[in-house]
């Protein structure tokens, strides 16, 4: 068995916990087949996938297959890739397994296949290419070798040397100009300026590199230090260094003793340093550092879903962000070497580099840089950074499957462990000793701390004092008729703060001055309104950075004790949502070397800078894969590495590393169409290049996307066609980044994309194209010219033919309008006394009056105008007695009177039916009185003579002053209700209103 991968340097005491994390691209992402077999970066930074099943073309978002199926030039002539080499011009070779040669032109996206015979390639099964510089293209086949001139596009084949087969796996050209050749009898080399082939010279005692060099070769490589790789059908892998000088590789060179054979080497990855990957069919990833001489593995681990997803790997490819991409039986993999502040520590089939389970719940560091955590099931978990192992420990009896939170070292290095009462651990046989307090085994304990003899047990129902030299047991809690007790019997931590201890609970924080004080606390709370007070008394972890100042962690952000001196009142700081954190519900806090505050929250993990406050939230760029954080979990690692413990496993946090700094990725363009029609991919605008849309419907799609393939759910897209768009359309979180638009209005935009990514290095990349969307041909501007010249020309016409007609008509019509003006003069007159005159009286009518009574309002000042309405009395009788015909002529005869007794600038007229209505202004409420008595005392002195009858005559009638303010309908109101009061009074009569 090979040991598992370690990714750290060899002097990091993690290196052996801290294994890749894959991310997996699989069938149900699209890939047409889970086997997968060649990877290639193309020019603009896209990932192309072969696969039993077909091509695909990759962006980290969208896929692009192509199936072998159609039988059309835009598909592959065979749907099993085997290989793959982009060339200087941004085209794509592809190696089939029965179709032979082909080559993507991204101009036209059509696939050129190349024959098989003269001018061709010497088989249809293509194993291998590799490029000669710029010029042409060496590829390996089932029968022979071949030469592809790129200035010709014309292949040749190429002469075999003595010993060798038809059929080769691998071909390179080395920087000197050495073409190397895997052939199914063994490796071969053409030197440069040589015709022949020939084997390589080495020594023959190195049995090991004798059987690799004599086995089929598959793979072949030059690293970065000029090293030549080579691996074999199944006597795996040696390499020959920049000296000329063979060497295997330790434990996996040459035959194994008991003859088996070695897993097939079939592609080679160079890595960092010294460092080289493996692809083999079977064993995984083999890594070998040639610096130590050291070989790793890197396989399928069934209890890691991060882990390799197959053993089975055909090629592997170092894409130029970084990332290493792993093509298995099983889809393809991507694992980024750079991603190294944090790591993940989870359960896997490797017990001894792996947790118990996903649940840590307490983490503690012994006196011997030993790392303890609290498992869930009773499990406990020792790390020994030194011997690069972890031991696994199961606590028996009564506490069998008890949640173990809470763990302290007694000067004698006894390790008490809090769980469902408290067990020990011997330090050098790591012995356990259940039920080590049986007075206490029915308490769950929260937290344990040993200090001046006595260990202090945080349980839900207070805290216990356990005399360690004695045995003795004592106990306090939360007395609600003593506020200086306990805030609470929920104790969730105690922390030595200088000579104090301070008691963190569910309801505050006690502070004591010595571990046998039961009471006279200095409790602190929070103060609604002081924003200086703790934050939230829900606190839940304490700790001191090395500059000396106090953090607490609470439910309500993180507080930091401001400088504080004896006597004085407690104040803090507090750092919350509004300093970037994304949730205040602080778990564990766990301050760095440079004093820089780390908080594990629900939601992830953030650093706080200590001089600007401003927090740094973790993401998955940095290495985070655990997201959700709910227990008081942290501690500092010997190495100054901070410890979290989650929902998931461990986290550990290398603060003081940082990142190499690295140029940003493209944001792309990976697919566009215009008017509904493809863009070659070839043609895709790059940045500060331009598109151009037809006239025809003016719609266009762009798909894009960060060429990273980083955290897709940690990258927040957005676009903005300036010119159109006003402000910036942020695609919803999931979602793919496309940017669409119908029916543009013709001009001239720029579409501006944006990326922003989250982490310790947040970055906010963003790319511009030029837009040009042509104009329809009415709308161009020689078309919007012609078509004004012709409107003009069509309007003069018009005026001229209009002019003279208009001239000819404008005579007759005058003799028309000359009689009509007459008759229209007469006829307005006569429409005027009509609109005004009311027909039974010939006084205004109720129109008019309205009209002049308004004039007098809107001029008058307060009681200096008054209304007089008139009601005849008894009218109904005289109808009845006399018939309608009197009763008109009595409403005419009081009209007579009423206009005889009024003045020429008084406003009278009929209000309606028997109604009368004069309106008096420059008139006092008494002036106005007279006038009204007036008319009363003429009309009951003038019965009207009708048809031999004496009819008599009599009225009653309101009279109201005006009031400044009133409209004309509290005006007339108030008239009407004098009336009314005449009316009930006897009639015949005047009243004035009030």
């Amino acid at each position: 068995m090979l040991p598992a991968l370690a990714m750290g340097r060899t002097d990091d005491p993690w290196a052996p916990f801290d294994m890749p994390w894959f991310d997996r691209v699989s069938v149900s992402d699209g890939l047409p087949h889970s086997i997968t077999t060649a990877l290639e970066q193309d020019k603009r930074g896209l990932i192309w996938i072969g696969t039993l099943s077909g091509l695909v073309r990759y962006d980290g978002y969208r896929m692009q297959v192509f199936t072998g199926n159609s039988g059309r030039k835009t598909d592959v002539p065979d749907a099993y890739i085997r290989c793959l080499l982009t060339l200087p011009d941004g085209s794509l070779l592809v190696g089939t397994n029965a179709g032979g040669l082909s080559r993507f032109n991204p101009l036209d996206n059509t696939f050129h296949n190349y024959p098989v015979g003269d001018g061709g390639t010497s088989d249809r099964k293509i194993y291998a290419m590799s490029m000669d510089g710029t010029r042409g293209v060496w590829i390996a086949s089932e029968h022979g070798l071949g030469y592809l001139d790129l200035r010709s596009n014309i292949i040749r084949a190429v002469p075999l040397g003595a010993g060798m087969s038809p059929r080769s796996f691998g071909i390179l050209q080395d920087r000197e100009g050495n073409v190397w050749v895997g052939n199914s009898n063994g490796l071969f080399v053409r030197h440069a300026g040589k015709t022949a082939f020939k084997r390589p010279e080495h020594t023959p005692e190195n049995s090991n590199v004798e059987d690799v060099l004599n086995d089929g070769i598959w793979a072949l490589l030059e690293d970065h230090a000029g090293r030549l790789w080579v691996g074999s059908t199944q006597s795996g892998a040696a390499y020959r260094d920049e000296s000329g000088h063979w060497h295997g590789v330790t434990g996996f060179s040459g035959r194994k003793q008991d003859h088996s054979r070695r897993a097939t080497v079939r592609a080679f990855s160079d890595m960092a340093g010294d460092t080289v990957w493996m692809a083999t069919d079977g064993d995984g990833v083999l890594t070998y550092d040639t610096a130590t001489s050291s070989l790793s593995a890197i396989a399928h681990d069934t209890g890691m879903p991060s882990s390799l997803p197959g053993d089975s790997v055909r090629d592997l490819l170092r894409d130029s962000a970084g990332n290493v991409w792993v093509a298995t039986d099983l889809g393809v993999a991507r694992y980024n070497p750079g991603a190294r502040k944090a790591f993940a520590l989870r359960p896997s089939s490797n017990d001894g580099r792996s947790l118990a389970n996903t649940n840590v719940r307490g983490i503690f560091v012994d006196h011997r840089q030993r790392i303890w955590l609290g498992m869930s099931a009773g499990r406990v978990d020792m790390i020994d950074l030194s011997a690069g192992a972890i031991r696994h420990l199961e606590l028996g009896g009564s506490q069998t499957r008890r949640d173990v939170q809470a763990f302290a070292e007694t000067p004698d290095g006894t390790i008490w462990v809090g769980t469902q009462g408290v067990a020990k651990v011997d330090p050098e046989t790591l012995a356990i000793h259940d039920s080590a307090i049986p007075e206490l085994d029915d308490k769950p304990v929260l937290h344990l701390l040993a200090d001046s003899g006595y260990l202090l047990i945080a349980t839900y129902d207070g805290v216990y004092r356990y005399d360690t030299r004695t045995h003795a047991l004592s106990h306090f809690n939360h007395d609600a008729g003593d506020q200086s007790s306990l805030p609470s019997d929920n104790v969730r931590r105690i922390a030595r703060v200088g000579d104090d201890l301070w008691y963190v609970t569910g309801l505050g924080i006690g502070i004591a001055t010595s571990p046998t004080q039961n009471k006279g606390f200095v409790n602190l709370s929070n103060r609604p309104g002081d924003n200086t007070s703790l934050p939230n008394n829900l606190a839940s972890s304490i700790a001191m950075d090395p500059q000396g100042n106090l953090l607490v962690g609470t439910y309500g952000g993180l507080a930091i004790l401001q400088p504080h001196s004896k006597g004085e009142p407690y104040r803090f700081t507090t750092i919350g949502i509004a300093n970037g954190l994304p949730s205040e519900n602080i778990n564990a806090v766990q301050p760095d070397d440079m004093s820089n505050p780390w908080v594990s929250l629900p939601n992830g993990l953030s650093m706080i800078d200590a001089n600007t406050h401003v927090a740094h939230n973790l993401g998955v760029r940095d290495g985070l894969r655990i997201s959700s954080y709910i227990y008081a979990a942290a501690a500092r690692a010997p190495g100054g590495e901070l410890l979290f413990g989650g929902l998931g496993g461990l986290t550990v946090v290398r603060p003081s590393w940082q990142p190499p700094h690295e140029p940003d990725t493209p944001l792309a363009i990976t697919y566009a169409a215009l008017n509904g029609t493809p863009l070659a991919y070839g043609k895709l605008p790059r940045a500060g290049e331009s598109l151009k849309i037809s006239a025809r419907n003016r719609n266009l799609r762009v798909d894009f996307a960060l060429l990273d393939y980083e955290a897709p759910a940690e990258t927040s897209y957005s676009y903005r066609l300036e010119g159109l768009d006003e402000e910036w359309i942020d695609i919803p979180r999931g979602g793919m980044p496309t940017a669409i638009y119908t029916n543009l209005p013709h001009g001239d935009y720029k579409l501006r994309l944006r990326a922003q990514t989250r982490g310790m290095q947040p970055r906010v990349i963003e790319s511009t194209v030029d837009v040009s969307a042509a104009p329809r041909w009415y709308e161009t501007i020689q078309a919007l010219i012609a078509a004004g010249m012709l409107a003009l020309v069509a309007i003069v016409g018009v005026i001229q033919l209009r002019t003279l007609y208009l001239r000819r008509q404008a005579r007759q019509l005058q003799q028309q309008i000359d009689v009509r003006t007459r008759d229209l003069l007469v006829a307005n007159r006569r429409l005027d006394e009509l609109a005004n005159t009311d027909a039974l009286t010939g006084a205004c009518n109720r129109r008019r009056v309205l009209e002049l009574a308004e004039e007098v309002r809107a001029r008058s000042a307060d009681g200096q105008a008054c209304i007089a309405l008139l009601d005849l009395d008894r009218f109904k009788r005289i109808n009845d007695n006399y018939g309608h015909l009197a009763g008109d002529a009595v409403i005419r005869h009081a009209c007579r009177i009423m206009q005889e007794q009024s003045r020429d600038d008084d406003a009278t007229g009929r209000y309606g039916g028997e109604e009368l209505l004069t309106c008096l202004p420059d008139s006092t409420l008494e002036q106005g009185m007279a006038a009204a008595e007036r008319i009363r005392q003429a009309l009951e002195a003038q019965p009207l003579s009708y048809d031999g009858h004496t009819i008599p005559v009599t009225v009653s009638i309101g009279v109201a002053a005006y009031r400044a303010g009133e409209t004309l309908s509290q005006w007339l109101t108030r008239a009407d209700g004098a009336l009314y009061e005449a009316k009930h009074g006897g009639r015949n009569r005047s009243v004035a209103a009030h």
